[in-house]
């Protein structure tokens, strides 16, 4: 066996789920789209093949089509949702439109029992799932099953045990079907055979040689941000190659309280990497002048940051190689066939986007990656634990919660309130509970009394979320003790605010990033 399994996307915003879960159970696997070539799927030697959901109706003109020639390679195929819809039309079953959807939680009934469910579900059971669907399937192709059905599903979940079909209308993916993990562990491992090998420890020795053998001799500079992922490149890079590798750390002026100052510290005092530090904040405010749009506040963030990253690289000399920290939800993202919110949100990501002028070969060591997955590689190369469960900030940073124009006066401000928030959640040993937190200046003044005199200064927003993997994400149930001692702390040690509000926002499953 490969133990590799590959997920053909038809554009649903859970597909990436799909893929952690399978990661998660030790397997390896990878997003394609839909529309590869039989010679694409071929060469990648999957030991079997996942049908993602997706947005469109079975019925509509320009709806997507699972290739029939898959359906002849001999493998395990697991269809979910409109994957199962697809794989039925295409295998001669019949799908209609349903005059009631299923959006949300549901329950479903065991109809009879297949090796999708061993161990887990018996035939009579009634359990929740989550489901997303308007059409349903009338009739099953020739060869299937049901083995479960819905209120409002009679074929909820099919199966074909002799050519090892399987199609199920839940998200077994989403963390709101209990033992969806499970279910696709039956897949990869009962079904399609997989050891489930694939570590952190094995990615490791197989990404070294691989710089290794992309670098050769040639020197390679790799831009550190102050956030876990560059840190992992760089680690990852430097055990590689060694002295090969220069960091540039380009200090924005825009990095929370201290950040600069522990990247360096780190880099230079305990790993010995060669770094060079830019401190470019003056720049950044004068690109930043006027701005209030924050889509051009990034981009006129990256620009900057490239044309100080170029800067500093024409510096070291003879230069062949960029290492950047690009992750997998990033290079998906920019290579899905399909349209939506990821250009958008991820325009301050630079996925094989370098400028031509550079002439630098991209090296990406870390894209086969999601972040828990950069994390535990973060371990398994010693990087300090506080660095390691840093919690994710955004690359146009400070700057992208500061909504209207940004100030150095604003920046200032912003940063000592975010140190406080953070300092008080460390204090009640909640970090770790928490996937990420952090405060927003609003573009907003109150009127209020402090002592005998009266103020006109900013309101802040104080945010705190937490995920199991970013996909999803809930607010933070602090007390209202922590919440009125952090706001207490805010308005007498940060001058320039004297309000402050939490946010309970959630974000629902298949947005995409939070900030």
């Amino acid at each position: 066996m490969n133990d590799r399994i590959l997920i053909l996307d038809f554009g649903s915003q859970l597909t990436q789920l799909i893929a952690r879960r399978v990661r998660e159970n030790g397997v390896y696997c990878e997003i394609r789209p839909f529309s590869g070539s039989e010679e694409s799927v071929r060469e990648f030697a999957a030991d079997a093949i996942i049908l993602s959901g997706g947005p469109a109706s079975v019925f509509a003109g320009d709806a997507p089509r699972a290739p029939k020639f898959l359906f002849d390679l001999g493998l395990p195929i697991l269809g979910i949702c409109y994957g199962m819809q697809t794989m039925c039309k295409e295998l001669g079953g019949k799908v209609a439109p349903s005059e009631r959807q299923e959006f949300g939680r549901a329950t479903l009934e065991v109809l009879d029992e297949c090796r999708l469910f061993a161990g887990l579900w018996r035939k009579g059971e009634r359990v929740p799932v989550w489901m997303s669907h308007g059409d349903r399937i009338e009739e099953m192709p020739p060869g299937f099953r049901a083995v479960a059905s819905s209120g409002n599903a009679p074929f909820a979940a099919i199966a074909d045990g002799k050519r090892r079909f399987y199609g199920v209308l839940f998200h077994p993916e989403v963390v709101h079907t209990p033992q969806g993990g499970a279910i696709l562990r039956n897949f990869t491992h009962r079904i399609a055979g997989c050891p489930g090998l694939w570590t952190m420890a094995r990615f490791r020795r197989r990404a070294l040689s691989k710089i290794r053998q992309t670098v050769g001799a040639g020197r390679i500079v790799c831009g550190l941000s102050g956030g876990v992922d560059s840190a992992v490149a760089a680690l990852l890079l430097h055990e590689a190659v060694g002295d090969q590798l220069t960091c540039i750390f380009v200090d924005t002026g825009l990095l929370r309280e201290g950040e600069a100052l522990e990247v360096a510290s780190l880099f230079r005092g305990h790993y010995n990497i060669p770094l060079v530090v830019r401190e470019a904040g003056a720049l950044f405010l004068e690109r930043l002048s006027g701005v209030s749009d924050p889509e051009e506040k990034r981009k006129r963030i990256g620009a900057a940051f490239i044309d100080v990253f170029e800067e500093e690289a024409k510096r070291l000399g003879r230069v062949e190689f960029l290492a950047q920290g690009t992750l997998y939800p990033d290079v998906v993202e920019s290579t899905s066939p399909f349209g939506g919110p990821s250009a958008t949100i991820k325009s301050h990501h630079n996925v094989g986007g370098l400028p031509q002028r550079m002439r630098l070969k991209l090296v990406e060591p870390l894209r086969e990656l999601f972040k828990d997955e950069v994390r535990a590689l973060g371990r398994e190369l010693g990087l300090p634990e506080r660095l390691v469960e840093r919690h994710p900030f955004p690359g146009p940073g400070l700057a992208i919660r500061i909504p209207g124009e940004v100030s150095r006066e604003k920046i200032e401000i912003l940063k000592k309130a975010d140190a406080v928030f953070l300092d008080e959640i460390r204090a009640c040993g909640l970090y770790g509970e928490i996937w990420q937190a952090f405060a927003v200046l609003l573009p907003v003044r109150s009127v209020g009394v402090m002592g005998d005199a009266r103020s006109y200064d900013f309101v802040c927003a104080l945010r705190a979320v937490t995920s199991s993997d970013g996909m999803t994400a809930d607010w933070f149930p602090f007390s209202h003790d922590f919440l009125a001692r952090t706001a207490t702390r805010i308005i007498n040690e940060v001058r320039g605010i004297n309000r402050v509000v939490y946010d309970i926002t959630s974000k629902p499953p298949g947005t995409i990033e939070w900030e």
